[in-house]
């Protein structure tokens, strides 16, 4: 097998660490691998395969430089926007993490599971986008339903971890904790968050919309339609918790009038649907929880019930690991599926 030369854009981040363990528990085939990120990080290692290798400094010129293969993009929009093109014009692919392509017409916004054959689009502009976290692990489950009784609508409430905000979040919410037990809370300051996240949520995730929502559940809105190939009715909430890690979602989908919702026969095509576990006992205690999510590649539903009222509706929980199935883990299954597509076309 042919092996790449890799380049991680945003080494030193939450998602950028991430993706070393995971090259390694995925076999990817690597040749070089090149940390990237911006000069302040220059002089710091990261460990990949028992060795340290240097961080480099972000240029437009260092993807020509280190032939580049496969460039994965995730430092923010600014970065992406300033620096994807340099890859693309040195010979990479780019699968880029933040939102700045994914609403772009000619650009795939990417599931694996869902819509893999969108990444043969990649020739457009030499560029993948891999959707927004809370989305993905959403439109995983949606498309095991869609294919039974094609959907109309989905309603979904998130419960959102601090690690959404980096390790700036997850750091806010120990520190506040720490103060908590100091009898201190009083005086932690709130910078990742606009409001205390200790003992606390807060229903406010990213920039206010004109018409009302976040531009976070506005992701959810226009991402979720654009990946399924549906004008279907999308409406988000999104809440922050007191949570390191993964993300928890309360998701309603409601069918056409003529759909009765068999919820055995949802939990097989959960079951059988690719990479989704079912968790669904709950006279045992048996459901998702970010506790057992965290650290796994897989997504979690449960909680499956038809609606009271109505037989097109059905309601179910969803949890996972956003860092990894929301950002690094998905960008590593689009790469996979990307080398899968052109080794079929040599």
């Amino acid at each position: 097998m042919r092996k790449f030369n890799v380049a991680v854009v945003g080494a030193t981040g939450a998602v950028g660490e991430e993706f070393y363990a995971l090259f390694k528990e995925y076999d990817f085939p690597i040749n070089k691998l090149v940390p990237l990120a911006s000069a302040r990080s220059v002089g710091k290692t990261i460990e990949y395969r028992n060795r340290e290798v240097p961080v480099q400094e972000l240029t437009k010129e260092i993807f020509e430089k280190e032939e580049i293969d496969i460039a994965f993009f995730s430092a923010g929009g600014s970065i992406s926007a300033e620096f994807a093109g340099s890859a693309v014009e040195a010979g990479a692919v780019v699968i880029d993490n933040t939102s700045h392509f994914r609403m772009d017409e000619d650009i795939p916004l990417v599931v694996p599971e869902v819509n893999p054959e969108d990444i043969r689009e990649w020739r457009n502009r030499g560029i993948i986008a891999n959707p927004n976290c809370s989305t993905i692990q959403m439109v995983q489950a949606l498309k095991a339903v869609d294919n039974l009784y094609g959907i109309k609508r989905v309603d979904v409430s998130t419960y959102q971890a601090t690690s959404g905000a980096g390790k700036a979040g997850m750091e806010e919410l120990v520190k506040q904790m720490q103060d908590f037990f100091a009898f201190k809370l009083s005086e932690s300051e709130c910078n990742a968050f606009a409001h205390q996240i200790a003992l606390n949520v807060i229903p406010h995730v990213d920039v206010p919309q004109p018409n009302g929502f976040t531009k976070e559940e506005m992701k959810m809105v226009n991402e979720t339609r654009k990946i399924l190939h549906k004008d279907i009715e999308v409406a988000a909430t999104c809440v922050r918790v007191p949570v390191l890690r993964s993300h928890s979602e309360s998701i309603t989908v409601t069918f056409g009038d003529d759909v009765e919702v068999d919820v055995d026969t949802v939990r097989n095509a959960f079951a059988n649907f690719e990479n989704l576990v079912v968790e669904d006992d709950i006279e045992n205690n048996i459901y998702p929880m970010p506790k057992n999510a965290t650290d796994t590649d897989m997504t979690y539903v449960g909680r499956i019930r038809k609606d009271i009222f109505r037989d097109n509706i059905l309601h179910f929980w969803n949890v996972a690991d956003q860092v990894r199935v929301g950002a690094a883990t998905n960008s590593l299954r689009i790469a996979q599926k990307w080398i899968e597509m052109e080794e079929d076309n040599c």
